[in-house]
């Protein structure tokens, strides 16, 4: 069966038919590196990680390459502000974002590549542009695109380009020779990091970044070009606009767009105090959790954080391992075809991961019925192409909770099993019930194997 993607260039899913037999070159937009990384980001990491297993899964050669943007005016206020170089700031942020990424269980990309390290491949290619005529000077000094000489501009955002000069102004500081020109390179200003070019001392513009990232790494036309909805438009907009108009042929052949993520049915956002960081999260939630909840929503669509669809990823995800812990198996054990296939074809209609995980919980009933030890292994191999159900059970199961500000720990867990563990060698039946329930009473279970006394978390 054909893998087929929505892609929003032509807004209808097409077949994904690779510009190069069985290999996949594939551009995420990635972070700009002021600050943690935030939930929203936290969504674009795993679905696209998703998407590269399952296009390797799929036996596709892919090269997965996720840009930093390390130089921009965020970048250069925040270092101002702690008086610090913008190299010490972005070094500490791509830092702090692969272990968020490591933590999240994403795999790392195969290039990362980081503007300020492009700075050659910039410049040669808005030389291109000047030289073609779509790029021009302004008296300030800084170097723009001329969008109206594009005539396919606004193809990927549906936006009609006289609407956009009719409903824009001209800031009184700007000599553009339109309002929807945009800025490839940036004259430099007092105290400013800044690199030589034949039109002076300046830095990129964000958009050209990007174009010249890619190229350098997948050439000048690829296969697909990701990253979240509210890039779409001007960001990969003004992408296809200077990339094309340099190359004069196609970009990105396939666009790719995650949906928003709200919080509490709101926008998340800082002066609303729903600001939400991937630290924050991990400390209050164990971590396969939030990638769960992050693929129960269909990549595409707008994705709400809130107690209640944490709480129920948390149940789905501990039914899943729950399902797995009284069969044995090995990574010899023998496959299902037919569940595997029933996955692949969910996977293959546009990367539907809530109908993959819908199959998982179909195919988890169906080995609780009968404690085949293949199902039990299809279950664990399926789980890991969404990067899910690969950490050892009792571990997970006693691990997962949402932190409390106040509870029971585990070192006092294990005391009160080894107490009750006396107690019934005593035979103080009564004791040993006592301590069951008071354990029961702050949400820990306890079961009585061949193997000892094991715990878990109860919720709900």
């Amino acid at each position: 069966m054909t893998i087929t993607v929505y892609n929003s260039l032509s807004r209808q899913k097409e077949p994904l038919i690779p510009l190069h037999p069985g290999k996949i070159g594939m551009y995420v937009c990635g972070m700009t590196v002021y600050d943690r990384c935030h939930l929203g980001h936290a969504r674009s990491m795993v679905c696209f990680d998703v998407i590269v297993r399952f296009l390797r899964y799929s036996g596709l050669n892919v090269t997965y390459v996720r840009n930093i943007t390390d130089i921009d005016d965020k970048i250069i206020t925040r270092s101002a502000e702690r008086g610090i170089s913008f190299q010490d700031l972005t070094q500490e942020q791509i830092a702090l974002m692969h272990a968020d990424a490591r933590i999240l269980g994403t795999l790392p990309p195969d290039f990362e590549p980081c503007a300020s390290q492009h700075i050659p491949q910039i410049i040669a290619l808005i030389q291109r542009l000047y030289d073609s005529g779509y790029a021009y000077v302004t008296q300030q000094g800084d170097v723009c695109f001329q969008v109206e000489k594009f005539k396919d501009y606004g193809k990927l955002s549906q936006q009609d380009l006289s609407k956009l000069i009719a409903g824009s102004r001209i800031e009184i500081d700007q000599d553009k020779l339109s309002p929807v020109d945009f800025v490839l390179w940036k004259k430099a200003k007092p105290n400013e990091p800044a690199w030589a070019s034949p039109w002076g001392e300046g830095r990129p513009g964000w958009h050209i970044e990007c174009s010249a990232m890619s190229m350098a790494q997948l050439g000048e036309e690829f296969d697909i070009h990701g990253g979240g909805l509210d890039l779409q438009f001007p960001h990969h907009e003004n992408e296809i606009a200077q990339s094309e108009a340099a190359t004069e042929h196609s970009y990105a052949r396939y666009w790719l767009h995650v949906g928003m993520l709200q919080v509490n049915d709101e926008k998340m956002s800082k002066s609303l105090g729903n600001f939400f960081t991937i630290a924050d999260v991990v400390q209050a939630y164990h971590p396969e959790i939030i990638r769960y909840f992050l693929l129960s929503s269909h990549y595409r669509s707008t994705l709400n954080y809130s107690p209640e669809t944490i709480l129920n990823s948390m149940k789905a995800l501990m039914r899943l391992y729950q399902s797995l812990r009284s069969i044995s198996f090995d990574d010899t054990t023998e496959i299902d075809s037919a569940w595997t296939q029933r996955f692949c074809a969910t996977m293959e209609d546009d990367f539907n991961t809530p109908e993959a995980l819908a199959v998982l919980f179909q195919l988890s009933h169906e080995m609780n019925k009968t404690q085949s030890q293949t199902l039990a292994a299809t279950l664990k191999h399926l789980g890991s192409i969404l990067g899910i159900l690969q950490n050892p059970v009792e571990a997970f199961l006693q691990a997962v909770v949402m932190v409390p500000s106040e509870g029971i720990s585990k070192d006092e867990i294990e005391q009160f099993i080894e107490e009750r563990n006396q107690a019934r060698l005593d035979k103080n039946w009564q004791r040993a019930d006592e301590i069951r329930h008071a354990l029961l009473d702050q949400g820990i279970e306890l079961e009585d194997t061949k193997l000892g006394t094991i715990w878990r978390r109860v919720v709900g």
